[in-house]
């Protein structure tokens, strides 16, 4: 290269064209036929650009859900099998009511009808009078189930925890008659239920 360079300045650009030589000083002819080896630039047409695109977002979404699969199918199921499992109440669930009876098994409503008077639904009937020791005590206490809110608003008035919603909610009927609720049935429901209906009042007590 540094001899080509050298003649290019001694003998000049004539003497190396007849001799069959290209100076490297010379300026490059320009080409017309050529091959493109290399990668292609992209067609820049809508149509290409539109399958490339639903190409890339296809695999993308089959991958993404293949992978939502994937993990779901490692989670545990989120189902039970109801009714032989039972998901977990929280203490202030609102469901059947009762009415609870002191330890001793003296009923607790002293027929002050606080109930009575905040029910916005009109869902409960009393009628009371007094003992021959001096103490009021009901002698109707009804609830028309078809009527109720399920509010809380009874268990909320009560002063001395009488009326409450009790966590059960398992209580469908076949005839309307049956959701018509007497005192008998409140307090049944009491008895039945106490053990859950006080652990729930003592887990709740902070908050009310």
């Amino acid at each position: 290269m540094a001899t080509l360079k050298v003649l290019c300045g001694r003998i000049g650009l004539q003497g190396l064209f007849k001799q069959g030589l290209r100076p490297v000083c010379a300026s490059p002819q320009a080409r017309s036929h050529y091959k493109q080896i290399g990668q292609q630039d992209d067609k820049m047409e809508w149509r290409p650009i539109m399958d490339r695109a639903a190409t890339a977002i296809f695999w993308n979404d089959l991958f993404k859900g293949v992978g939502i699969v994937i993990g779901m199918a490692m989670k545990e199921p989120a189902t039970i099998n109801y009714p032989f499992e039972k998901g977990p109440l929280s203490p202030r669930f609102r469901g059947e009511h009762a009415l609870r009876r002191y330890p001793s098994g003296e009923e607790r409503c002293i027929a002050c009808k606080l109930c009575e008077a905040i029910c916005p639904a009109q869902a409960i009937t009393i009628e009371a009078e007094p003992r021959a020791d001096g103490s009021r005590r009901t002698t109707r206490y009804d609830i028309d189930m078809t009527k109720c809110i399920y509010c809380g608003f009874c268990q909320e008035a009560c002063p001395v925890d009488a009326i409450v919603e009790g966590p059960n909610f398992e209580y469908s009927t076949e005839t309307r008659e049956e959701l018509l609720y007497n005192k008998e049935k409140l307090l049944s429901n009491g008895d039945k239920w106490e053990q859950e209906i006080a652990a729930n009042l003592q887990a709740d007590y902070l908050y009310r």
